[in-house]
C-alpha cells in the first residue's frame, strides 16, 4: 500500500506487527531492499521508501539548503515515523542511511526500539589513528571526477563499490541506479555523505544496535565497522561472509538471517 507520494512510503505486512523500517544508501531507492524486506512481512508491519531526491520520491521537493547535511534526511524519518503513527521501530539503515537512522533516533528516541547498521561509517575520511578508509586527497578526487562526470562516475565507481566482479549483473543494477540520480541531487548527496563526521553522536544511542560488516567492503572497510561497534553503547557486531558493500543484493539471505537472530 502506498501512503505517501512524497517519499513514495510503501508498507505491507502485518497491521498491528513490530514496525520494521528499511532506508536506502548513496543513489539508491526502496528496490534495493525487494529480496530482504518480504520476508518480514509475515511477522512484522514492513515499510519502504525513498529519500527526496531519489526513486520515485517527489524531485521537486528537494531543496539543497535543507538537504546540505544529513539532519535533514533525518528530519524526514521522523516525521514519516508520526505521520504513520508509528513507535518501537526497527530501523534498518544501509551504508549511509544507518548514521541517518542514528540522527533520527537522537531527534525523536521515543519512537526507535533497535538499530541495524548494513556497512557503516561514522567517517569516511581518515582523521588521525582512525580509519576511515579513504585520505582527505582520495575523498577530494572521488568528489571532483563525480563533479566533472556523473554517468561515467556512476559507471566506474559502482562496479567497486557492489564488489563481486564474478556477478556483473549486480554492479550493472547499482550502475543504473545511480545513473538515474538527478546529477545535482547526487553531486550534494555525495558530499554530504562522504564528508559527514558522526562519530561524536554514536554515544547518544541508547537502543539496542546491530553492525552487519561485509567482507571486502571498499566503502565501509572493517576497521570503520568495528569503531561504530565499539562507540555504540549497546551493540552487536556481526561480520558478514557477503563481499562487497551491497549484502542486500548480494547476499539477501545471510543478510535476513543476520537481522532475524538479532530481532
Amino acid at each position: 500500500m502506498i501512503v505517501s507520494t512524497g517519499n513514495d512510503v510503501r508498507v505491507s505486512g502485518v497491521p498491528d506487527g513490530r514496525p520494521i523500517v528499511f532506508a536506502h544508501g548513496y543513489g539508491c531507492d526502496q528496490n534495493m531492499w525487494r529480496f530482504v524486506a518480504p520476508d518480514f512481512e509475515v511477522d512484522h508491519k514492513v515499510v519502504t521508501f525513498d529519500f527526496v531526491g531519489f526513486g520515485q520520491s517527489d524531485l521537486a521537493a528537494y531543496d539543497p539548503a535543507r538537504y546540505n547535511s544529513l539532519r535533514g534526511y533525518a528530519d524526514d524519518v521522523v516525521r514519516l515515523l508520526r505521520e504513520l503513527e508509528l513507535t518501537d521501530v526497527v530501523f534498518v539503515g544501509h551504508s549511509v542511511s544507518a548514521m541517518i537512522g542514528v540522527l533520527a533516533h537522537l531527534q525523536a528516541p521515543e519512537l526507535f526500539g533497535a538499530l541495524v547498521m548494513v556497512g557503516p561509517s561514522a567517517r569516511y575520511v581518515d582523521d588521525g589513528e582512525y580509519t576511515g578508509g579513504f585520505s582527505r586527497a582520495s575523498i577530494s578526487e572521488l568528489l571532483d571526477n563525480l563533479d566533472a562526470n556523473h554517468l561515467g562516475w556512476s559507471a566506474a565507481m559502482a562496479p567497486v563499490i557492489m564488489g563481486n566482479p564474478d556477478r556483473p549483473e549486480l554492479a550493472q543494477e547499482l550502475t543504473n541506479s545511480f545513473c538515474r540520480t538527478h546529477p545535482d541531487v547526487a553531486r550534494q548527496f555525495a558530499r554530504v555523505a562522504f564528508l559527514s563526521d558522526n562519530r561524536a553522536d554514536l554515544a547518544g544511542v541508547t537502543v539496542p544496535t546491530l553492525v552487519l560488516q561485509c567482507s571486502e567492503d571498499v566503502i565501509a572497510p572493517e576497521s570503520a565497522g568495528r569503531f561504530v561497534h565499539e562507540a555504540l553503547p549497546d551493540s552487536a557486531f556481526i561480520q558478514l561472509a557477503a563481499t562487497g558493500h551491497c549484502p542486500n543484493l548480494s547476499a539477501p539471505e545471510e543478510t535476513t538471517a543476520a537481522i532475524r537472530a538479532f530481532l
